[in-house]
């Protein structure tokens, strides 16, 4: 009876109070997300309404008007939205290639608790999506997949919606790697902004020591923050192994019975066009540095590389196919996102509040609102290109005159544009397909991991 009375009353070590505190938040964050976050076209949909108000009751824009401007943006991300596609697809496919699951099914099986797991996979989310978007968060949610079913079998407890949350996490750097659109485009000959600031070389946006500085705390503070939320073992949920996934299993190479079926399994031609793809883009990129790297040299990159480990064009066509249902929802929201990028283009809703933001920066503060304007914007047009296209003027002439280097406005709204993608539902689409679960589950998680990163984000453009 006395060491049970001593247990109750002894004062708990403060990283157990910590831990039941952070423990307590993840819990909450999760049950609010799950019964109140609508499925992602829904809120699309409802972004869409909520923006037609403010254009009808913000700026002097009649409601036909607005409808005509919704329906001129509607088509205007088309461009964007297939690089956007290939960029899911081929991150998929080559995911799934057999030499890069068996590496993932290997380290899977190392792991030997609910903490080392999530840690591991923010991580490896955070370093592969600072070179690839699509390939660092599908990956890492294959990944996920992968330690759910060995934890399974070894009958280890984890939390998947928060393994899943892990593997989401690197989206906040995305936009701050070689995915980012904003240096992409200005590395690219011919970008709207090119009369105005010329070419920007990629080592004056995201190879520059601070934004690098920036990613690393960053990928750091997802790993440590998604660990202390797990939840509580009565509240652990696991993988469903019988829930409904459209991506089915492994590849398998099918038998060949005909000369047409051969030539499809044939490894030689796989890696012929992949090795003659990749020498070539590679040869490119040397000749031309870093200024080479733009959004089609990345993608041209890993769809042949891609082919090049699957070892043959069935292979990867079958896998290319499966990850096409993983970038549905891209193809069915991205229309949308684009007429709502119109109605903020044309109404003049973007004007209103990004000069807004503009009006009470200084020299030191400006870097942090744009942050917080692009997070804001972020909502309504969840494409960085598409935001960069609309957002940028305004960015770089006030940045221009507050006498500010060009990768100060360009790396604060992909920070903010990175920033705001952990609680908005278009860019998990995804991963809710492979994991079948629903937005709800993973972004009560995401959404509390923000709220740290605002604080490294912000404090990184005040400090650095």
């Amino acid at each position: 009876m006395t060491d049970s009375y001593t247990d109750k009353t002894q004062p708990k070590p403060f990283r157990e109070r910590l831990q039941l505190r952070a423990q307590s938040l993840g819990e909450k964050s999760a049950e609010i997300s799950i019964r109140w976050m609508p499925e992602t076209f829904t809120f699309a949909v409802l972004v869409t309404v909520i923006v037609f108000l403010c254009a009808w009751l913000g700026t002097e824009t009649r409601p036909v008007q607005i409808v005509e401007y919704w329906y001129g943006g509607f088509w205007s991300l088309l461009t964007f939205g297939m690089q956007m596609v290939l960029i899911v697809v081929t991150g998929y496919a080559l995911a799934v290639a057999p030499p890069v699951k068996r590496v993932l099914a290997r380290i899977a099986a190392q792991l030997g608790s609910a903490s080392a797991a999530i840690a591991v996979t923010a991580l490896l989310s955070g370093v592969i999506s600072y070179v690839h978007w699509g390939l660092g968060t599908i990956l890492s949610c294959l990944f996920a997949v992968e330690i759910a079913k060995s934890f399974k079998t070894r009958g280890i407890r984890c939390h998947f919606p928060l393994l899943v949350a892990s593997a989401y996490s690197g989206t906040a750097v995305a936009m701050v790697g070689l995915s980012s659109s904003a240096a992409l485009l200005m590395n690219t000959p011919g970008h709207f902004l090119e009369d105005s600031i010329g070419l920007v070389p990629l080592t004056d946006t995201i190879f520059r020591p601070q934004y690098i500085m920036i990613v690393v705390a960053a990928t750091l503070t997802a790993a440590i923050v998604l660990t202390y939320l797990h939840p509580s073992q009565k509240n652990t949920q696991e993988m469903d192994e019988n829930a409904s996934s459209p991506f089915g299993g492994d590849e398998t190479r099918e038998t060949a019975r005909t000369p047409g079926q051969r030539l499809d399994n044939m490894p030689m031609l796989a890696w012929l066009i992949g090795l003659v793809g990749i020498v070539f883009i590679l040869q490119e990129m040397m000749e031309q540095g870093i200024i080479g790297i733009q959004l089609n040299v990345l993608n041209f990159f890993f769809l042949m590389l891609g082919i090049l480990l699957h070892g043959s064009l069935k292979s990867y066509s079958n896998a290319l196919t499966k990850g096409a249902l993983a970038a549905a929802g891209i193809v069915l929201l991205f229309p949308f996102y684009g007429g709502v990028l119109g109605v903020m283009r044309d109404s003049g809703l973007v004007d209103i509040v990004a000069s807004g933001f503009v009006a009470i920066s200084t020299e030191n503060t400006f870097a942090l609102w744009q942050m917080i304007s692009a997070g804001v914007l972020n909502f309504a047009i969840p494409s960085a290109g598409g935001q960069w296209a609309v957002q940028g003027p305004i960015a770089v002439t006030a940045s221009q005159e507050l006498g500010l280097p060009i990768d100060v406005p360009a790396m604060s709204v992909m920070l903010g544009e990175s920033l705001t993608n952990l609680a908005q539902p278009l860019w998990l689409i995804p991963l809710l397909g492979i994991s079948g679960l629903r937005a709800g589950q993973v972004l009560g998680y995401t959404i509390v991991l923000m709220a740290f990163l605002f604080v490294v984000f912000g404090g990184g453009l005040l400090l650095l």
